[in-house]
């Protein structure tokens, strides 16, 4: 037999797969396999995505594999690891990465596997000495281990830190045929899950929610070829995540798996903890924020069966579940579900084609869908929320000649909950004190040396970094060109914005969520602290606003708003109006209701007239209407190509060479154009823009791979961005 081996290794001049021999000792390798195989006069390891009766290569001229690896990757998933290669013009090593067990890396070091302890066991001969008293001539230690064996199997380690037995007196005991000493399994440590919110009641279904879960399911029982993709389009509060529950629950019934996917990892211990209390350890749970240990062992349930529902974050998409029948993608209009490396992958996307593949239902479900999304999929909804009430009254205040960050209502709005002891969630979209330093003698502008951005100042931290690089510097005492100690400061972020609120809201706790605070202290420990106050204010960036349940919120405030509208961006009337509408949908859930206050400069805008009447199907009927008339997503494709090189020069050269290669009649190439530097790296992209999303991809892979392999262009770097966000 032959297999066809993907070798993990991540250049784009690659072609494979490559025959390998498969002899004696080799009779369970099929798809899916991880094999460790000789190449190029290296060790790699590498995936079976094939098996062959015959090779076109003669039999002498083919290796053998080196050695097998334990674990191995459902061959469905093999499958779309590839996909994911193909529709992302990557390399399949890089596709078939992200199926593969955590911690399997891809040379042919350690790497993770199950965990195995040496346990002891008493055999008959040692039951009777001890009942007999007959040990023989025993040390005292190996006397209290038998002892303690006595009760039944014990680690080999426990049983020398309780009785000083250890592993060569435990050898001893078992020549003499007292005890048995094998490796068994451990059973996986569970991750700590937190919760914070509003709990889940079993109860019964509004009429929108009876509905809209009995259609899902009609979809789920239904024959293949039937169209089993819905968009769950409910207001905040509506009960979207019952609904979920519901369906996860007759999945399981039939003996099928699910996957709920969230757009952050802040998120997923909320998300979890209600699908944990409902279904118990049958539900795993796979994040980035784990160890690595803690993936493995994850991944090893699903794997088993042991698991038959996955919640996280993008990258569970891939969890490895078999007899898949439900796929929910929550809150899908976050951007966050697109990769930003290589492949980068949008895990809507790769839901949709898993789900197509394995006869599964996809629910995409959202109070705020894309236009992509209800031009695509049937839609149900829930127009109303579980518990009767309406949606919070919003108040959009113009900011024009204001000064100060907050406007005289939002400052009345916030000492209204100070005075009653409630909960206030304040939104801004940046991070850090200020948004820049500048000297007031020389207008000096402190910049990141590796890419053409200015730093931001955090105070606390005492520093000044870049947020696309991560370099960082000392707040400056002087200015290093002219000597002037007179430094200006610019703009707010939630550093800054924070301790205004402490002074303005004291004595309520002031809690602050964003990068900053997610990365010292975990997004989900402040959630909970917030969630466990008896009054406070949640300050932060948009994580604050991604589908939190605080039913003691009485006050969703959101500064700048209109913001992202000057954005250089197609998406940015679509995401203005999706976080100033999912801030005010964390508003007023409790029996004090609620109300939201938004500050823009420009309180007219489209985006913000409908989400302060909670208009998301007018909004989305213009946006139809707009990205139609300029052929835009869902009326048409992009695909970003970004060429880069540490020198100025090649990154040009290689944008136009493969400009001059797509051969895409129906597209229109634009650019190429140059781009700020970014981590010390020059660049320049075009974009590629057409009706034919497949002709268009293969178009641009060709010339990529094309270019790539020219030594003309080796100075430069490739990375090619199928929908970009």
């Amino acid at each position: 037999m032959i297999a066809k081996v993907e070798p993990l290794t991540p250049a784009r001049s690659l072609r494979g797969p490559f025959d390998y021999l498969l002899g004696s000792g080799h009779e369970g390798v099929g798809v899916g396999s991880m094999l460790v195989v000789p190449f190029g006069g290296r060790r790699l390891l590498g995936v079976v995505v094939d098996v062959a009766e015959e090779s076109e290569l003669a039999p002498e001229r083919l290796a053998e594999p080196l050695a097998a690896l334990e674990a191995d990757v459902p061959a469905e998933l093999v499958r779309l690891g590839l996909w994911v290669a193909r529709e992302y013009v990557s390399t399949p090593a890089r596709g078939l990465a992200l199926v593969l067990p955590p911690g399997t890396g891809t040379g042919t070091g350690r790497r993770l596997s199950a965990r195995r302890s040496l346990t002891a066991t008493l055999t008959g001969a040692g039951r009777a000495a001890l009942a007999e008293g007959s040990t023989g001539p025993l040390g005292a230690r190996q006397r209290a281990g038998l002892e303690a064996l006595h009760g039944g199997t014990v680690r080999v380690s426990v049983l020398a830190r309780q009785t000083g037995c250890d592993h060569p007196s435990v050898r001893g005991l078992e020549r003499r045929g007292l005890v048995r000493i094998e490796h068994t399994l451990e059973a996986a440590r569970r991750p700590r899950i937190g919760g914070v919110g509003a709990r889940t009641t079993v109860g019964e279904l509004t009429t929108e929610q009876d509905a809209a879960l009995a259609e899902i399911l009609a979809r789920m029982e239904g024959t293949d070829g039937e169209a089993r993709n819905v968009l769950l389009q409910g207001v905040t509060g509506s009960g979207k995540t019952e609904v979920y529950l519901r369906a996860v629950a007759a999945a399981l019934e039939q003996g099928r798996a699910a996957i709920v996917l969230v757009p952050e990892i802040a998120l997923t211990p909320q998300t979890a903890s209600r699908f944990i209390e409902r279904f118990g350890d049958t539900v795993a749970v796979l994040h980035s924020r784990l160890t690595a240990r803690e993936r493995f062992d994850e991944w090893t349930r699903l794997r088993s069966g042991e698991a038959r529902v996955c919640v996280g974050p993008r990258s569970a998409v891939f969890a490895p579940l078999e007899r898949l029948g439900l796929i929910v993608v929550d809150e899908e209009h976050d951007a966050s579900y697109k990769q930003e490396g290589d492949p980068r992958y949008d895990a809507r996307w790769v839901a949709e084609r898993r789900a197509a593949e394995c006869g599964a239902v996809l629910v995409a479900g959202s109070a705020t869908p894309r236009p992509e999304s209800v031009r695509r999929l049937d839609r149900l909804r829930l127009s109303q929320r579980v518990d009767g009430r309406g949606l919070p009254p919003v108040e959009v205040l113009g900011m024009v000649g204001v000064s100060g960050p907050l406007h005289e209502r939002t400052r009345d709005a916030l000492d209204d909950v100070r005075r009653a002891a409630g909960k206030a969630i304040v939104l801004l979209n940046r991070r850090g004190w200020s948004n820049f330093l500048t000297c007031r003698t020389c207008s000096r502008v402190w910049g990141c040396p590796a890419c053409d951005v200015s730093l931001v100042l955090h105070r606390r931290a005492g520093r000044v970094s870049c947020h696309h690089c991560g370099h960082r510097e000392r707040v400056p005492g002087a200015c290093p060109d002219c000597g002037s100690v007179s430094l200006s400061r610019h703009g707010m972020g939630t550093e800054q914005l924070g301790a205004e609120l402490e002074r303005l809201v004291f004595p309520l706790p002031v809690f602050r969520l964003d990068a900053d605070t997610a990365a010292d202290a975990g997004a989900a420990g402040t959630l909970e602290r917030f969630d466990a106050a008896q009054a406070g204010v949640l300050v932060g960036t948009q994580m604050v606003a991604k589908g939190h349940d605080f039913p003691d919120v009485t006050l969703g405030v959101v500064l700048d708003a209109d913001a992202t509208l000057r954005f250089p961006d197609f998406r940015a009337e679509e995401r203005t109006f999706a976080l100033v509408a999912q801030l005010a949908g964390r508003s007023g859930r409790g029996a004090r209701g609620g109300r939201v206050v938004v500050q823009a400069l420009d309180p007219g805008a489209r985006a913000l007239r409908h989400a302060a009447s909670h208009d998301a199907d007018g909004f989305l009927e213009a946006e139809l209407g707009r990205r139609e008339a300029l052929g835009y997503p869902p009326f048409g494709h992009l695909i970003r190509v970004v060429c880069s090189s540490v020198e100025h020069g090649p990154q040009l050269s290689a944008a136009e060479a493969v400009r001059q290669a797509i051969d895409a009649p129906e597209a229109a190439v634009l650019g190429p154009a140059p781009l700020f530097r970014l981590k010390g790296r020059e660049r320049a992209q075009l974009v590629v823009k057409g009706q034919d999303r497949g002709a268009a991809i293969a178009a641009v892979r060709r010339a990529v791979e094309s270019v790539a392999a020219d030594r003309a262009h080796r100075g430069a770097s490739y990375a090619v961005d199928v929908d970009p966000q």
